[in-house]
């Protein structure tokens, strides 16, 4: 990482990104151009990989290109906040966190674990607990990403 000075590397920290981001963008290879896309999502961290859990619609081209090539990115930010530069436009700039990863998807097939995505998608969202049921399943795609490496930069707004 070029600006080692804003680089986040307590695991604590970077979580708190990921819980303060709400809208999860899934880069995915396509044939010609990189496609991304924006989505809600869930997580867990098991044993230091972020594990993301999105839903979709039974159909779609994020499907088939997942379908195609497992291998994805994705970024998440939060504290979005113009810095001023007054009268000298070379010195405005941005306070933001971010994060991001490179990993694997999947679609889940698993009816338990689509209700474990579902509910920490939920959760995530909304912070409440959901009950989820196979009814609601059956309806919808779940997509997991396993993200094993992954960064974390930060530029809080200055005092």
């Amino acid at each position: 990482m070029r600006r080692q000075d804003r680089e986040v590397t307590e695991i604590s920290d970077i979580l708190s990104i990921v819980d303060r981001a709400k809208v999860l963008h899934l880069g995915l290879l396509a044939a010609e151009y990189p496609y991304i896309v924006p989505l809600h999502y869930g997580y867990e961290l098991v044993d230091g990989t972020l594990v993301f859990f999105m839903h979709s619609a039974e159909e779609g081209y994020k499907l088939d290109l997942i379908r195609n090539n497992s291998n994805v990115c994705v970024e998440l930010e939060c504290d979005i906040e113009l810095i001023s530069g007054g009268d000298n436009p070379c010195q405005y700039g941005s306070a933001f966190a971010s994060v991001l990863g490179w990993g694997s998807a999947e679609i889940v097939s698993d009816e338990e674990e689509k209700i474990k995505g579902l509910r920490l998608l939920m959760k995530n969202q909304t912070g409440r607990d959901f009950e989820i049921d196979s009814k609601t399943t059956s309806s919808v795609e779940v997509i997991k990403v396993v993200v094993t490496e992954f960064t974390a930069k930060s530029r809080p707004m200055p005092q």
